[in-house]
């Protein structure tokens, strides 16, 4: 019987140069390369606007009210707006009274009163507010009262609570209750899509992201009330404050995703991280701050949310209504902007158009 022989076994051809290269270049693809670029330059953003932000706080105007009998309050006013660099920001007022709900009210970080009869002055800030803010202060009236051979006598008159090192527990809780939201609505793209393929969807995913801010509020709220003592006694405001920066968070994100698809949650990284957390207020309040970080910062929900939760805790809620605006602008803006963005790619796709942006 005739056997046919066996025939040897394919060896696979050795990798050539040009196959490695055409393989390399199928694994990182121009699209890829751009998205390395784009981490590259959100890194080196990151870096510039720390560094940029904090590597030299000096005070610029920071408020503090004068009061002193009325034959020098003027010009004592005017000798701390002159100061070189103007550190201050000073106004005179009638009576202590008046000047102590102007700290309580967080309207002023601090309350310089005259008292001409002494060598020795007093000088009420509010820790609450910023212990840096407190700090810059206290430096800045110091040498104003030596140069009159006279001294301050500092009053914390608003401190931080006992478990709020430094003023920065309502930061980082803001910055906690941010990362969550961006997370989860970047999380809720990649399990599915980054765009949701039909407005209904998108209402969808805007519904479920509710009560996970509202969970996420409350948490934040458990975790720095009961559990560590940071921030007590307004537990039901911070939980509500919570669920709103969360929900803007994850809206926005959302939006962006939308806008840009996978790209979109780097735009959030930018927004939230480079430019939202040096300008937030944490280590150093905004009249700390360089200009431009200054100046951004109360447009922004992290300086927003840092100032809402220290008007809660140790300013009676007074002022928050901007805070709150600002916040509630970012979700209105997020939501209409996933609807319409989600409507106008649907009719894309139903049209037979690449939906690739609706920039």
């Amino acid at each position: 019987m005739n056997q046919t022989p066996a025939q040897p076994t394919p060896q696979p051809a050795p990798a050539t140069r040009q196959g490695f290269l055409a393989e390399f270049f199928d694994a990182f693809n121009r699209r890829t390369f751009w998205l390395v670029i784009g981490v590259l330059l959100i890194q080196m953003g990151f870096v510039f606007s720390y560094v940029g932000a904090f590597h030299h706080p000096t005070p610029h105007r920071v408020p503090i009210a004068v009061l002193a009998p009325a034959q020098i309050s003027g010009h004592l006013v005017g000798e701390l707006n002159a100061i070189h660099g103007q550190p201050l920001h000073a106004t005179a007022v009638a009576d202590e009274t008046i000047g102590r709900t102007l700290l309580r009210h967080g309207s002023t970080s601090g309350l310089l009163i005259v008292n001409p009869a002494a060598k020795t002055d007093a000088l009420l800030v509010a820790g609450g507010g910023g212990a840096a803010t407190a700090a810059a202060v206290q430096d800045v009236i110091a040498p104003a009262e030596a140069d009159q051979h006279r001294r301050a006598r500092v009053i914390d008159a608003v401190p931080a609570q006992p478990g709020d090192a430094r003023g920065l527990s309502g930061f980082y809780l803001v910055v906690g209750w941010l990362v969550g939201g961006y997370l989860v609505a970047a999380l809720l793209g990649i399990a599915t899509r980054p765009r949701p393929a039909t407005t209904r969807r998108a209402i969808i995913r805007l519904i479920v992201l509710l009560p996970y801010a509202v969970l996420s509020g409350l948490a934040g709220a458990i975790i720095v009330g009961p559990i560590l003592g940071a921030l007590t006694g307004h537990f039901l405001a911070i939980s509500a404050l919570g669920a709103l920066i969360v929900y803007c968070a994850a809206t926005v994100t959302l939006a962006f995703q939308v806008l840009l698809g996978t790209v979109g949650v780097g735009l959030t990284l930018i927004l939230f991280v480079v430019l939202g957390n040096p300008s937030a207020g944490g280590a150093y309040p905004p009249p700390l701050l360089p200009g431009f970080w200054r100046a951004i910062s109360p447009t922004l929900p992290n300086g927003a949310g840092v100032q809402a939760v220290r008007r809660i805790v140790y300013f009676g809620s007074y002022g928050i209504a901007s805070n709150l605006i600002i916040i509630a602008l970012y979700i209105v803006t997020g939501v209409a902007v996933t609807l319409a963005g989600t409507s106008l790619l649907a009719r894309r796709t139903a049209a037979g158009k690449p939906a690739a942006t609706v920039l």
